[in-house]
């Protein structure tokens, strides 16, 4: 079955949009502060995962923009690469837990730990830029994770100073949920798919193909009548068309941004957060 997932992609791409709208205004606010810039890759060796949705949207562009030929081995050498490293802190993180060092410590200890995107080329750009994740799109500016501000120590954000943040882990519950609306559209053996957080590196190189993705066959369907239909065939309507759109917000007062959403989480009539210093005390928050 050929799986159409533009209205999905759509989807996508609005929140995508709303995480760049986000960053803008931030760096509006804050012009001497954000230091981004062509040929700046801090970001691109961060640890963090995607959600289903941000790994199938990345996956297509690749596949996209990178046909079979060296260009595209290169790009899948590095991934795999990423993957054997990124392994190696995950066992180490483990161990670390077993050996009964706290959540929070294990967390602090990863975020300092670096692996190279496998996106990111011998420029030091990343040849997937357009189509970046979410929180490539954030990186930069102050973002409100459990409860602290965190930013790029290579910004010009001072610890100890109350900055515009913005609420990155709203716009991840998001992805997550249309990650789980995609998934629950497709007729598939898998329903948990949608809580699936990987790498940069997995999203490269996986199939998400029909085998990957569990969808029923019609042998599974005569073997559990109960199981759902096949979905239409793109030929017929696209799979996933019938996803909804977002419903309608209204504007946030102080910004005219949609309240609730990524840009109106960072306007100054928001949330603001104080970076928290060396010692990482916990971060003060100001309505």
């Amino acid at each position: 079955m050929q799986l159409d997932f533009s209205p999905a992609f759509a989807r996508y791409e609005a929140i995508a949009a709303e995480a760049d709208a986000a960053f803008a205004k931030v760096s509006e606010m804050c012009p001497d502060f954000v230091s981004c810039g062509a040929g700046c890759s801090d970001c691109c060796h961060a640890l963090f995962d995607l959600t289903f949705i941000e790994a199938l949207y990345l996956n297509h562009q690749f596949n996209k923009a990178f046909p079979p030929g060296p260009a595209r081995d290169a790009v899948i050498e590095r991934a795999n690469k990423a993957d054997r490293d990124a392994a190696k802190l995950k066992r180490k993180a483990f161990r670390a837990g077993e050996e009964g060092v706290s959540t929070r410590d294990i967390l602090e200890s990863m975020s300092r730990e670096r692996i190279r995107c496998p996106l990111l080329g011998d420029d030091e750009r990343c040849v997937l830029y357009p189509f970046r994740p979410i929180t490539c799109r954030l990186y930069g500016v102050p973002l409100e994770i459990s409860g602290e501000a965190r930013t790029c120590g290579n910004t010009g954000f001072a610890p100890g100073e109350r900055y515009p943040t913005v609420k990155i882990e709203k716009l991840q519950d998001r992805l997550v949920a249309l990650s789980q609306e995609v998934v629950g559209a497709l007729p598939t053996r898998l329903p948990l798919l949608g809580e699936m957080l990987v790498p940069v590196s997995f999203a490269l190189v996986t199939e998400f193909d029909d085998d990957y993705l569990g969808i029923l066959t019609e042998d599974d369907l005569v073997k559990t009548p109960e199981a759902p239909a096949p979905a239409p065939t793109p030929q017929q309507q696209p799979l996933l068309a019938t996803l909804g759109a977002p419903a309608p917000a209204s504007a946030c007062g102080s910004c005219g941004e949609t309240a609730g959403s990524s840009a109106c989480a960072s306007c100054g009539g928001s949330t603001s957060w104080v970076l928290p210093g060396p010692d990482g005390a916990p971060a003060d928050k100001e309505d």
